[in-house]
């Protein structure tokens, strides 16, 4: 199938509001917390997006949606965007994989997915990660968790050809961030005694705006997992504004 200009177009716009929900991630947490994490707090979010953008376009994409060697996606099907255009739909060992859209656009928009997602986690362990094993500890979660889940739900593994569907990141997305962030808890521990202060919000309209950014983004979230201008779209929009 060919490229449509409606679906590029749609999709074009839906990676700009997930891109959003990053920063609104930050606002929402930065107010959350005591005035003196805000910074490290929205740092958290705003780190991954450029972190988790250059794991994502030279080995994280082929990891994720790469041709299966096992359980895991090939890092060498798409390293560094090899045979990713920018005029046609993605392939994968000679058929359409994704239809309607570029497949450089179909990684722009799984990536923002990407940056996200680790972002996510951040607010359990508020005031307890200090920046730089952070930042090794999102590149690794990324390789070693969110890839290799990518793949086996999304990219064709082994939970697809069981049957597994995960529409909008409900999988792929937030359980693997809500039990790494459970699980990063059993190590880090809990906050230190003298923190009872850290429990009051500093600036609640920091957190306001987060969640107006989220839930304008989302819109984009949902309704892109359609992957094209559809009526799937529309109805996981309106979906997403009914429950929201």
């Amino acid at each position: 199938m060919a490229v449509e200009l409606a679906s590029t177009a749609y999709m074009l716009l839906c990676t700009a509001l997930v891109q959003l929900m990053t920063p609104g991630l930050a606002f929402f947490y930065g107010g959350l917390v005591s005035d003196k994490s805000v910074l490290t707090m929205m740092m958290q979010s705003f780190v991954s997006m450029g972190v988790a953008s250059i794991i994502w376009y030279t080995v994280g994409f082929s990891l994720c949606f790469g041709e299966s060697v096992g359980f895991f996606g090939n890092p060498t099907t798409y390293f560094g965007m090899m045979g990713v255009n920018v005029n046609e739909p993605l392939m994968r060992e000679g058929k359409v994989f994704i239809d309607y859209i570029p497949g450089l656009l179909f990684v722009a928009y799984q990536g923002m997915f990407a940056v996200i997602t680790p972002a996510l986690m951040t607010g359990a362990f508020a005031d307890r990660f200090r920046f730089k094993p952070y930042l090794l500890f999102l590149s690794i979660w990324l390789l070693v968790v969110y890839a290799p889940w990518c793949h086996w739900v999304w990219g064709g593994g082994w939970l697809a050809e069981w049957g597994v569907w995960d529409f909008a990141g409900g999988i792929v997305v937030h359980i693997t961030a809500g039990f790494s962030a459970l699980a990063s808890l059993l190590v880090v521990g809990k906050r230190p005694a003298d923190a009872k202060d850290l429990d009051a919000p500093h600036n609640v309209p920091f957190v306001a705006l987060g969640t107006a950014l989220l839930w304008f983004g989302w819109f984009g979230f949902n309704g892109g997992s359609a992957l094209a201008s559809s009526s799937t779209a529309v109805a996981a929009a309106v979906n997403s504004e009914i429950a929201g």
